[in-house]
Parts: structure tokens; C-alpha cells; sequence
């Protein structure tokens, strides 16, 4: 009785636990604004127009802080990706410059950027980029897309496995990004900090509004707006940071078509093999 006792315990800690975590993760009146993603559900894709878009915004917008260390010019070119032409790849990445060496004389020098490379941070360290950003570290996009999300915690990620939803990631890129609003009455914003109701960390963000209407010139007709903006950019970082989510969702289907097939079968032979059988 006793031991029933502890496990009944000890599954109401965990309950509790899993219902604070949400508040605890996400803070106090943070505002997430879930998005309708191409990406999303077991069938989802990139949209390869919005990922050019997305990538036009970093480039235009975000690269000037943010880098993208993990991504090599070549992915922009590579199936599941933004689907640039080998040409278009090789010509952005001559418009970046890269350290390389050492020469014949033992020196690093400076070359345009190629295929194999990676994009190059926009500073040469963390003390150098807090220097250039008041203090504050400005994240690489590489990963971020699946490093930030706000947890949902008890019930909702009993829900998430059935639902499979994996996109809080750029739900809550997109919603920082149009969460920035005029300073509400009452509350005191810190010098050279802004508001912000869906950021983690707090009300308080050092980074300025980044985007604005009519920033970044769309060519294929598409809103200049910054609610366009957030989902293209948000969209971009996903695939930064999962570029092989296409071929894991077709392996998964397969996978899934195979054991219902295999299930089906061993069903059948042991009916077959003990029909005879007396139980």
C-alpha cells in the first residue's frame, strides 16, 4: 500500500511539474501566435518561393548582426532547400568574403567566397559582437529555429504527438518579430531596450524592431509587409536549421506504410499457422 501510495505521489509531482513548466519556460504573458507553415504535419514541404524570400530578408535585414555559421552556399542550391541554380548559389556566394590560408608564406589572407564554404559571421568573436550590440550577444540563425520555442508543457504536448506539431520553433520567431509594440502606460522600459510581449526572456529586448513595411522589395508580388517579412524569415531559419525535413517525412511515411503492412501480415500467418490449433 505504501509503495501504491509513492508512485501515486510521484505522478502528481510530474503533473504539476509538466503544468508549470509553460509559465516557467515561457514567462508571464507571452504571446505566441501559431502559424499556418507549408512545413507543418507528417505530408508538409518548403515553400521554395518563401524560402528565397525568407533568405532575401537575412541577407538584406539580419546578416548584418546574425550569422549563419552552419549553412554552406552550396545547401542553397541542394534538393529541399531554397532551390537557387548552381549559378545563382555561386554568384551569391562570390558577394562574401572568407578567411583562408595560410599562403606559402605562413599568412591568412582574404578570398571570395565558394560553394564549399560556410557562410561567414558577421563578427570575429562573442566580445567583439557584444561590443558592436551594447552588450548583448546577437544568436546565430543557424540553429535557432529549433533552439527557441516555448514550451507548452502538460496537456498540450500529449496533444502535439498525435497533432505532430513541431513548428513552436518559428511560431515564436514569428511572433518576436511582430511583438514589438509602443511602450505600454505603467511600465518603464530600460535605455536602449524595447518591448516586446512574446519574448522568452521577458518584456525587455535589445534588439530594435528589425523590419518595417516596404523594407525588403518582394519581386514576385507578394505583401511587403512586416507580417510577410516575419513568416518568410522564420520560414528560412526552419529550413536552416532542418534542411533534410522533407526526406525525414517521406522516410517516415514509408516507414509507417511498411510496419502497418508487416503488422498486417504476421496477423494473417499466425491465423494461418494456429487455425488448427486448439486454445
Amino acid at each position: 500500500m505504501s509503495t501504491m501510495i509513492k508512485m501515486v505521489r510521484s505522478l502528481a509531482a510530474v503533473a504539476a511539474l509538466a503544468v508549470a513548466t509553460p509559465a516557467v519556460a515561457a514567462g508571464a504573458n507571452v504571446e505566441i501566435h501559431p502559424q499556418q507553415w507549408s512545413f507543418s504535419g507528417p505530408f508538409g514541404f518548403y515553400d521554395r518561393g518563401q524560402l528565397q524570400r525568407g533568405f532575401k530578408v537575412y541577407q538584406e535585414v539580419c546578416q548584418a548582426c546574425h550569422g549563419l555559421k552552419q549553412v554552406a552556399f552550396r545547401n542553397l542550391a541542394e534538393n529541399g532547400g531554397p532551390s537557387f541554380s548552381e549559378d545563382a548559389a555561386k554568384q551569391i556566394a562570390s558577394e562574401y568574403t572568407v578567411v583562408d590560408g595560410p599562403d606559402d608564406d605562413g599568412e591568412m589572407f582574404d578570398r571570395p567566397a565558394i560553394l564549399a564554404d560556410r557562410f561567414p559571421s558577421p563578427f570575429p568573436n562573442v566580445n567583439a559582437a557584444r561590443a558592436a550590440n551594447g552588450g548583448a550577444y546577437p544568436p546565430d540563425f543557424s540553429l535557432l529555429a529549433k533552439a527557441r520555442a516555448a514550451q507548452r508543457g502538460f496537456p498540450w504536448f500529449v496533444f502535439d504527438i498525435f497533432t505532430q506539431y513541431q513548428e513552436s520553433g518559428p511560431d515564436y520567431i514569428y511572433s518576436l518579430l511582430t511583438g514589438y509594440e509602443e511602450d505600454p502606460e505603467g511600465i518603464e522600459v530600460p535605455v536602449g531596450q524595447y518591448y516586446n510581449h512574446s519574448f522568452l526572456a521577458g518584456q525587455f529586448i535589445s534588439m530594435a524592431p528589425p523590419l518595417s513595411d516596404e523594407l525588403v522589395e518582394y519581386t514576385d508580388g507578394s505583401p511587403m509587409t512586416v507580417d510577410q517579412y516575419a513568416k518568410d524569415v522564420s520560414a528560412f531559419m526552419m529550413w536552416a536549421a532542418e534542411p533534410h525535413l522533407e526526406d525525414r517525412k517521406k522516410i517516415g511515411f514509408r516507414v509507417m506504410v511498411f510496419l502497418i503492412v508487416f503488422a498486417g501480415l504476421l496477423y494473417f500467418t499466425k491465423k494461418q499457422l494456429w487455425r488448427n490449433v486448439d486454445h
